[in-house]
């Protein structure tokens, strides 16, 4: 039994990882309706950052990570204005399109600037794990939790009650009806990705501390996206929900089916919740209903 309520927590805290990594995801599509799909590349930027500041430049933690994040707002204001100020009232697709392009420029930057090793990311998160009797939990993937709890809370509140959240909110859903009452839309979408990117650089300290960075870092977003699909993708406050659903899960096949069966099934968890949610219900558990009239 105790194994059991064991995998239940772990799982818990895993999918809130995955949420933390699915908040970045959101961010950006409630102010421009694009799904990002770079979001992993930025969380590798962000990775490499904090590398090069706390190994390579030997700077103490506590000032290298507020200047990574000082980072990720430089290179996510950099994309908006590179890549996405002129597709402002163009098609989805053609914004969609280019965060494609960005995955394999932005891979391509890292492989030139940092080379194709491995790097062993800095310890930045207590090393011990938090033992409650006989049940062990990861301390990274304790703070992460609350992290993702405080951060995910906090951008719904910003999103719902504040003028700056819901002017991003009526960009995204009426780009002209918002041009027309004197609202930036240029400006709305910079603040989301640079606010995509710093919650994209929390989630590489939280999840990589004390292990390794490569190019492939990247990938391991693609396991939050069926967790901001689950959620619904307008509905911040549902990722605390989804991302304890899809851990869990991935949790309990891990410690049950794979075994019996020797291989990997629970790799697979979130994407076979990603197509059941596109086949069943394609607006996630939370996500806003949008009706045509014609």
């Amino acid at each position: 039994m105790i194994d059991f309520i064991n995998y239940i927590i772990n799982g818990f805290l895993q999918g809130q990882i995955y949420a933390l990594l699915a908040l970045g995801f959101m961010v950006i599509y409630r102010a421009s309706k694009v799904f990002n799909f770079a979001q992993g590349e930025l969380m590798m930027l962000g990775a490499y950052a904090v590398w090069t500041l706390t190994i390579g430049a030997d700077l103490a933690p506590w000032l290298a990570i507020p200047l990574a994040f000082v980072c990720a707002i430089v290179y996510g204001w950099l994309i908006e204005r590179l890549f996405f100020e002129r597709l402002v009232g163009e098609s989805v697709f053609s914004m969609v399109m280019v965060t494609i392009g960005l995955v394999i420029l932005i891979r391509g930057i890292v492989l030139v600037v940092w080379g194709p090793a491995d790097r062993s990311f800095p310890v930045l998160l207590p090393p011990a794990p938090l033992i409650v009797g006989d049940m062990i939990f990861p301390s990274n993937l304790v703070i992460g939790a609350l992290l993702t709890v405080v951060v995910t809370l906090g951008m719904s509140w910003f999103f719902n009650r504040t003028r700056a959240g819901l002017t991003l909110t009526a960009v995204a859903e009426e780009p002209t009806t918002a041009i027309s009452l004197g609202i930036s839309v240029k400006r709305a979408v910079t603040l989301a990705w640079m606010m995509g990117s710093v919650i994209a650089t929390a989630g590489a300290i939280v999840l990589l501390t004390g292990r390794s960075i490569t190019v492939q870092t990247a990938d391991v977003a693609l396991s939050a996206l069926p967790v901001a699909l689950l959620a619904g993708l307008e509905s911040i406050g549902g990722l605390i929900l989804a991302g304890a659903i899809v851990g869990i899960v991935q949790a309990l096949v891990a410690a049950y089916v794979d075994p019996a069966i020797g291989g990997a099934a629970s790799s697979i968890v979130p994407f076979v919740f990603m197509l059941l949610i596109l086949l069943v219900r394609p607006t996630g558990l939370f996500g806003w209903r949008h009706v045509e009239r014609v």
